[in-house]
């Protein structure tokens, strides 16, 4: 078995900024219905965590640096959370993946190198 990480990504300040109690609510939800959809298409959630606006953020630069404040870079779009999975079905992981993109958000699934493809 493959294990992904499906990324999250999008306006960081939709979910608080621009949306009311019942459309968070509704978001949620489609969270959850994604949760259960992977169970019950055979694929293992085995980690994952929504995180916290881009607000309390730091960043250090390539190659090393001062720790400063903030995302490392100016975009609108930034991880709002992720998901770790196990599968051997990356098409069907990807089709579940289309609840999420639904909500407006972007969604990158990319394969984690296992400890043996290590050098």
């Amino acid at each position: 078995m493959a294990e992904y990480v499906v990324l999250i990504t999008g306006d960081p300040d939709r979910w608080w900024t621009s949306m009311t109690d019942e459309q968070r609510a509704a978001g949620y939800a489609e969270f959850g219905r994604f949760d259960e959809e992977l169970a019950r298409r055979g694929h293992e959630v085995t980690g994952g965590a929504e995180l916290h606006g881009t607000a309390g953020a730091r960043s250090i630069p390539a190659g090393g640096g001062p720790v400063t404040d903030g995302p490392f870079a100016e975009v609108s779009e930034q991880v709002g959370g992720f998901y770790q999975v196990r599968t051997d079905d990356l098409d069907d992981l990807l089709e579940c993946c289309q609840i999420i993109a639904a909500l407006g958000d972007g969604v990158q699934v990319r394969r984690v190198v296992a400890p043996e493809e290590r050098p």
